[in-house]
């Protein structure tokens, strides 16, 4: 790395569901010869709960409490922990081949988390560290939570970088997860999350410079997105599975 000709994409669909499917939609290509590595933000203006791969709702997600305030609750494809997502919380995708520090999981953890401390650690005032297995932390608080899906040939690795989030909201929709790496210390989540002080704009720049992303790539096909967003994201059968 740097992966030479990474385009980005600074795209955020009108729906919590489309969001999820584009980031599968732009793996999918780049499996299939029709997409290559790209850099994806995006940053939805309201509340939505996201649950991993395998997490039980009911474990994770304060159900009444969304149910009252009308929060989503999806189910992403990757694994990791659950999220709150909404305005502050800016998310990042990015669609890379599986090579070098990249063919296994724990590689790829340390390689891309590395990456995105050497590109933010200049613009922040206190330490920068990865922590637990893929997380970033600023001082031991923790600002990014991280997640992969792999393919044969392609990996997506994606995550959130709080900026100006209400913490507070957290602690509303999610419950005390039921995994927490070593350095957590059964810390409530206004004790153990913390808001990146940056805009938006300068993480952007950050992580578009450190994977040398200079031109826009192109939309994915919203006709797959919404085929993906039926016969997925759009279903209780899958968000309430397990």
């Amino acid at each position: 790395m740097p992966h030479q000709g990474m385009r980005f994409l600074d795209i955020t669909y009108s729906t919590p569901e489309e969001n999820l499917a584009c980031d599968e939609v732009l793996l999918d290509l780049a499996e299939e010869g029709l997409g290559g590595e790209i850099l994806r933000f995006w940053e939805s203006d309201t509340c939505f709960v996201v649950v991993g791969s395998s997490n039980l709702v009911s474990r994770e997600v304060n159900t009444d409490a969304c149910a009252v305030d009308a929060v989503p609750i999806l189910r992403r494809r990757s694994g990791g922990g659950t999220v709150l997502q909404g305005p502050g919380c800016l998310n990042y995708s990015l669609v890379l081949r599986m090579s070098g520090d990249l063919a296994t999981i724990s590689g790829t953890n340390a390689t891309i988390l590395g990456r995105h401390c050497v590109a933010l650690q200049p613009l922040v005032n206190g330490r920068i560290s990865a922590k637990g297995s893929s997380d970033l932390t600023v001082e031991q608080m923790k600002f990014s939570g991280n997640a992969q899906r792999r393919r044969l040939r392609y990996l997506l690795f994606h995550g959130t970088i709080l900026y100006r989030f209400d913490i507070g909201k957290i602690a509303r929709y999610l419950l005390f997860p039921s995994k927490q790496p070593d350095y957590r210390g059964n810390r409530d989540h206004q004790a153990f999350l913390a808001n990146l002080s940056l805009s938006s704009e300068q993480v952007k720049s950050a992580l578009r410079d450190i994977w040398q992303a200079r031109e826009e790539g192109d939309l994915p096909s919203g006709r797959r997105i919404g085929s993906l967003v039926n016969a997925r994201y759009g279903r209780k059968e899958w968000n309430f599975r397990l």
